[in-house]
């Protein structure tokens, strides 16, 4: 069990080494897009909600 773990630990070492990571600008550059992509979504969820509900209101 422990020898598993070892080849385990060993392996995903092995494997991270090969990742190439992102550099500063892309990572900053990426992180902006996702948290306005996030706030775009959340306003079009919102509304969406908002017309349905205001809609269903109506109905009742």
């Amino acid at each position: 069990m422990l020898k598993k773990a070892v080849n385990y630990v060993q392996n995903v070492r092995n494997e991270m080494s090969k990742v190439t990571w992102p550099t500063r600008p892309v990572l900053i550059e990426s992180t902006g897009i996702t948290l306005l992509l996030s706030v775009i979504l959340a306003i079009f969820i919102f509304t969406a909600d908002y017309i349905i509900s205001r809609f269903i209101n109506l109905i009742i």
